[in-house]
């Protein structure tokens, strides 16, 4: 039978059957799912009834994307529901952490009494903000709360200063962006009572830190009143402390009780 056929006859027979082959592999190709990379996710409700196309949502991508079952499981409704209400403009709730207390503030503003003392500099000069710094650091004390130096209590940075010190030109504030040009007339040291140690306790911490201060600063220390502090005022000082002592221990008997 074969033999009755001619070639151009069985030429074309060999390309109809080629065409065939041809056309199921790309019905079968376009029917098999694609693999994990090219996962598909179904249609739209309105777009499979026939009606307009509508997008998904947030929701329907992140569940798509995450499976089904326990892969869903994994993912809090919380945090869809919370990116959702950012993406929408809605305000939500700050969950960043606060941030952690700078060095040398107060665990409450409460105080009573205020004791200072001065470092000014000698006549016609000034105090330079880089050699503040590096003197700052060398009498022990560390820069944080305000923008200013304080003294802190070794290992109990939590309970607050004992003393700072501040720049006497307002705002007070030592800006290390500027500290290279920084120039003053004077610092204060200050104890804001009662804090973390007894009256007299911080007293005899402040007085030898701003003394040596003086001394790297070529500087003259002052008394509240703008004195020269001499040892004179310096041990009305010291009493005056040592009875806020004794009355702050009496009210805390008291309050013991």
């Amino acid at each position: 039978m074969l033999d009755g056929l001619s070639e151009t006859t069985l030429l074309r027979i060999a390309i109809g059957v080629a065409a065939l082959v041809l056309f199921a592999v790309i019905v079968y190709t376009s029917r098999k799912p694609a693999g994990p990379q090219g996962k598909r996710t179904a249609p739209a409700r309105s777009e499979a009834a026939g009606g307009p196309r509508q997008e998904p949502t947030l929701r329907e991508l992140l569940e798509a994307d995450a499976g089904t079952g326990d892969e869903a499981a994994a993912i809090e409704q919380s945090e869809l529901d919370l990116l959702e209400k950012t993406l929408a403009g809605e305000e939500v709730p700050d969950r960043r952490p606060a941030p952690a207390p700078l060095p040398g503030a107060r665990p409450d503003e409460n105080f009573d009494k205020v004791v200072s003392v001065f470092l000014a500099a000698r006549a016609g000069q000034a105090l330079h903000g880089p050699d503040l710094v590096v003197a700052a650091e060398k009498a022990g004390l560390v820069y944080g709360h305000m923008n200013i130096f304080h003294r802190l209590v070794d290992n109990h940075p939590e309970q607050g200063p004992i003393f700072s010190v501040a720049n006497l030109v307002k705002p007070g504030s030592f800006e290390m962006a500027n500290i290279q040009d920084l120039r003053t007339p004077g610092i204060s040291f200050f104890m804001a009572l009662p804090g973390p140690l007894s009256a007299l306790d911080a007293w005899d911490a402040m007085l030898p830190t701003a003394q040596r201060m003086a001394e790297l600063l070529d500087g003259v220390l002052l008394d509240e009143e703008r004195n020269a502090l001499g040892r004179q005022r310096i041990a009305h000082i010291r009493e005056d402390l040592r009875n806020y002592d004794r009355k702050q221990q009496k009210w805390d008997l008291r309050t013991t009780r």
